[in-house]
């Protein structure tokens, strides 16, 4: 490698595993000669790593391409060239198309193709590449993982087998695939060595992840991997997400009862309250499994913390069925959660049916779940105030002299402290909450270094 350094930008649209896909790639991208810049104006190659989750966040694609556009064109009068790439799930399920509506896009790289990124900038690769070669790709990615901090993602699954009929996660990311035990455990070994005190294990159904252990005897199940994990000599904190009801099994339970580097944080979308509407979207879960399922895991872990994933409106939903919903959150309170309209997504069952549910029906669903579960979040977070817990310290804070963690249950924690303390456990004692963070004071100095 030679020559003067090329920049590029990277934006990351829609969940954890997008942003640790994006670091993937910045590692990657770094050992072609890439130094990583903040904005697209100064960007010799621009990454958009994108969602198609909802159908706002893909068209935010081509709204952004838009402005990418004329970038391009201007930093083509100076003599300099841009390449835009469009990568993620937005990707995979449009392909080719992207091109055709967007010329100005260069490069098509779906999920499990960025390690292609370097061939295709080199012009040995097609300029689009949307196959779901899962292994290839974890074979061919960097073995150094960079640190940006004490808290890091780290991808231990990928892919969908349960075809939730409002889902395109199984079209845009394949079948359900679990990297080695060994390859986790020497990255996660690497990141601690870099400094990361956290880890956050990602997945489309993280607690579906099965692979041969270590030990040589039968496959783990995510509970044992945690418990591998959690061996580590200054790793500190393990979490998980995100996780289906259908793959919480006994052992995973156990863990929570047993591995104190397991945070009491638990992400287990239901989706909907109604069984009615279950069976249509899927799920295959009833809303009693749910309910004993919650049962056995605050029995494990009594001070756990538990948040959900909420559509409201899904084709047929009755009035009724939504009050179910207001119910279930009722019933089983969550510190908590993700809530959304029901958004048609092409190629799936719920698109094509003829009983879909008015956009201000929904709008008021929405805004009825949403007051419930506001008041559920502020209250547990009120529920901390007097208490001492232990935060992870990892960014300064929004004013001056602030410093800014993570309590165990994953709220942002705001205290007046010295910088140094970032990547350091303290024990803060909680004098206020909001909706969405806690306040306090130090309590004690650094528990553990960094």
């Amino acid at each position: 490698m030679s020559g003067t350094k090329k920049r590029v930008f990277i934006k990351t649209f829609g969940c954890q595993m997008n942003v640790y896909d994006s670091a993937q790639m910045a590692t990657l991208l770094g050992t072609e000669g890439y130094d990583e810049v903040g904005e697209a104006e100064n960007a010799d190659l621009v990454v958009l790593n994108t969602c198609h989750i909802r159908e706002k966040a893909a068209e935010k694609v081509y709204s952004d391409l838009g402005r990418l556009r004329q970038i391009k064109e201007a930093r083509a009068k100076d003599g300099k060239t841009t390449q835009i790439a469009v990568a993620g799930c937005v990707a995979q399920a449009e392909g080719a198309e992207i091109r055709r509506r967007a010329p100005v896009v260069d490069y098509v790289v779906g999920p499990q193709s960025y390690q292609r990124l370097p061939q295709m900038l080199r012009g040995e690769e097609d300029p689009l590449a949307t196959d779901f070669a899962v292994d290839d790709k974890f074979e061919r990615l960097a073995k150094k993982r960079a640190a940006n901090g004490p808290t890091a993602f780290v991808t231990v699954q990928e892919g969908c087998d349960k075809f939730c009929s409002f889902c395109v996660v199984p079209y845009t990311r394949g079948a359900e695939h679990s990297r080695s035990a060994q390859e986790i455990s020497t990255e996660v070994r690497t990141l601690v060595r870099y400094g990361v005190r956290e880890v956050t294990l990602l997945g489309q159904n993280v607690n579906a992840w099965a692979a041969p252990g270590l030990d040589g005897g039968k496959d783990w199940g995510l509970g044992e991997l945690i418990a591998h994990l959690a061996q580590i000599e200054g790793l500190a904190r393990i979490r998980y997400t995100t996780s289906h009801p259908r793959d919480m099994d006994d052992g995973l339970i156990a863990a929570h009862r047993d591995i104190d580097v397991l945070m009491p944080y638990l992400h287990l979308p239901v989706q909907s309250g109604s069984d009615g509407v279950l069976k249509a979207m899927n799920r295959g879960h009833t809303m009693d499994m749910y309910y004993r399922l919650i049962d056995n895991i605050r029995a494990a872990r009594p001070d756990i913390a538990l948040s959900g994933d909420f559509i409201v409106g899904y084709p047929g939903e009755s009035d009724a069925d939504f009050e179910d919903t207001l119910k279930a959150v009722r019933d089983i309170g969550y510190a908590s959660a993700y809530s959304f309209k029901y958004s048609r997504r092409p190629g799936t069952p719920g698109a094509k049916r003829d009983d879909q549910i008015p956009e201000d029906v929904k709008a008021d669903r929405l805004s009825a779940l949403q007051d419930l579960l506001v008041s559920q979040q502020i209250a547990f977070n009120e529920s901390l105030i007097g208490k001492t817990l232990p935060v992870l310290f990892d960014k300064k804070g929004r004013h001056e002299g602030q410093i800014c963690g993570r309590s165990p249950y994953l709220q942002s924690v705001y205290v007046q402290g010295p910088l140094h303390l970032i990547g350091t456990l303290v024990d803060v004692k909680i004098t206020s909450a909001g909706r969405n963070a806690l306040s306090g004071h130090l309590v004690s100095e650094a528990m553990s270094p960094a």
